[in-house]
């Protein structure tokens, strides 16, 4: 089977959330289960700046953007030396400090970027006379092509391609003034309630939605839960119409990298056969954060995360000095939101003792946290799927998450009544209080260290690796391309 999967970022190659680890991640096992496959991104800035042998592919080319023309050229790598990675090299509109925009705000052009993009995807295909069964398509930034395709673009090469299309956050929209719809070239009638149209403005992820053959989300919960108002984003009728074609399949991780049996940036290597060395792990996160040796046997919580609405940080200040009333410490990695970034550097300076944040991106101190603390913290607002949960139940830090989305497919409540062994903890209602009494009910468990044991084994034996969604994708492939197309 030959498959294009577009997305507008892969890891190692540019990344700012985790659409970017399932595009580093999905393509590799879709190949190594035989499937002829290929990745487009766009070639950014961060990109170039890793110093890749890129070689050129094909010919130059130029699109037609309103009454502009972008010159564009194609170089490719291979991901993990097995995947070819096409990468859409357009200076004037990649080569820029962020991927989407910077501190400030998106950046104004992203309409423009992004439809060059989706139709160099097509022109990609037309320059290595590659016919794709199906081109895998990923959030909004690849919304328009499946459009295009329906409108016939691309000369017969896409008549037997079938479109898929995952949306990862529905919350990311691509919503653009309704005059920007001219710049797609798309016929007019493509703009109406059917189509584009999104309450008077152009919705790129709309188009994905309706023109797509199968809509896939990233976990059950989240499929289901975009079809209410609640959490569909204005977009739970559409997705309502389409929900005999709109599938949830959790997202796995690269047990490879994230595994505490071989991970090179932690101080003790272990499994859940013999946890010993987690605490050799505890013991330098400590060190690390600058936190005296003597919290060793106090619990430690941490959290790693984009600091922003969605991720819950309104609840966690709010219930965060009562946590440390219990004898925990915190550690907080990450960056976001201006105002929450400033709230916890205020938090942790009124508790120095008990709280260090780190307002950046470090890879590095990721895998120590992962791996040093006790439990992990994600009270999110909503979550699509989540792979940080998923990460700490392999190195034995049991989660405690608002049961929501991913984060309620991925973890078993603990709960000491029925006598089952949970994987972390959970709560539903979204407030302070509720994630303070998941917490105190975690760290009463951790007191009783035989129970505690059961719980980081439970999770440790957990197998979320690629493996399983990338058989559900295939199987879904398959049926799409039975359909016949779009």
């Amino acid at each position: 089977m030959k498959i294009l999967f577009a997305a507008s970022e892969v890891v190692p190659f540019s990344k700012t959330g985790g659409l970017a680890d399932v595009a580093g991640s999905l393509p590799l096992y879709l190949g190594t289960a035989g499937c002829d496959i290929r990745v487009a991104v766009p070639l950014y800035q961060v990109t170039q700046l890793l110093g890749l042998a890129l070689a050129p592919v094909g010919s130059p080319f130029e699109i037609q953007i309103g009454t502009t023309f972008y010159a564009g050229r194609f170089f490719t790598a291979l991901l993990k030396e097995t995947v070819p990675v096409y990468f859409v090299r357009c200076d004037e509109l990649y080569n820029r400090e962020g991927l989407y925009g910077t501190a400030a705000g998106d950046y104004p052009d992203n309409a423009e970027r992004f439809i060059f993009y989706c139709r160099a995807v097509l022109e990609l295909c037309r320059q290595l006379d590659f016919r794709p069964d199906v081109i895998h398509c990923n959030d909004w930034q690849t919304g328009l092509i499946p459009a295009y395709i329906k409108a016939g673009f691309g000369m017969g090469l896409f008549d037997r391609t079938a479109a898929v299309f995952t949306i990862h956050n529905i919350a990311y929209q691509g919503l653009f003034e309704w005059g920007q719809f001219q710049l797609t070239g798309l016929p007019d009638w493509f703009y109406d309630m059917r189509g584009l149209e999104f309450w008077g403005q152009m919705s790129m992820l709309k188009a994905g939605i309706v023109f797509s053959r199968f809509v896939t989300t990233v976990s059950r919960q989240y499929a289901r839960e975009i079809q209410t108002p609640e959490y569909g984003g204005g977009l739970e009728g559409v997705l309502l119409d389409r929900k005999d074609y709109l599938f949830g399949i959790l997202n796995g991780v690269d047990y490879d990298e994230w595994n505490p049996a071989t991970d090179p940036f932690i101080a003790g290597r272990y499994t859940a056969r013999d946890v010993s060395l987690k605490r050799a792990c505890k013991k330098d996160l400590l060190a690390e954060c600058g936190l005296s040796k003597k919290l060793h046997a106090a619990p430690l919580l941490g959290s790693i995360s984009r600091l922003v609405d969605q991720k819950g940080f309104d609840l966690i200040a709010g219930a965060i000095e009562k946590i440390f009333d219990l004898g925990v410490c915190y550690i907080l990695l990450g960056t976001g939101d201006p105002q929450f970034e400033k709230q916890f550097r205020k938090i942790a300076q009124r508790n120095k003792k008990r709280m260090k944040f780190f307002c950046a991106h470090d890879n590095r101190l990721a895998h120590k946290i992962e791996a040093g603390c006790d439990m992990f913290l994600m009270p999110s607002r909503y979550e699509p799927c989540g792979l940080n949960q998923i990460y700490s139940l392999k190195y034995g830090t049991a989660p405690i998450v608002r049961a929501i989305g991913g984060l309620d497919d991925t973890i078993i409540d603990y709960t000491a009544q029925d006598g089952s062994i949970g994987t972390g903890f959970k709560f539903t209602k979204y407030t302070p209080e509720a994630l303070f009494e998941a917490v105190q009910r975690a760290i009463a468990v951790y007191r009783d260290a035989p129970r505690w044991q059961d719980v980081m084994r439970a999770g440790m034996a957990c197998d979320f690796s690629w493996g399983n969604s990338a058989s559900q994708y295939l199987r879904l492939y398959e049926a799409a391309c039975t359909r016949g197309g779009l």
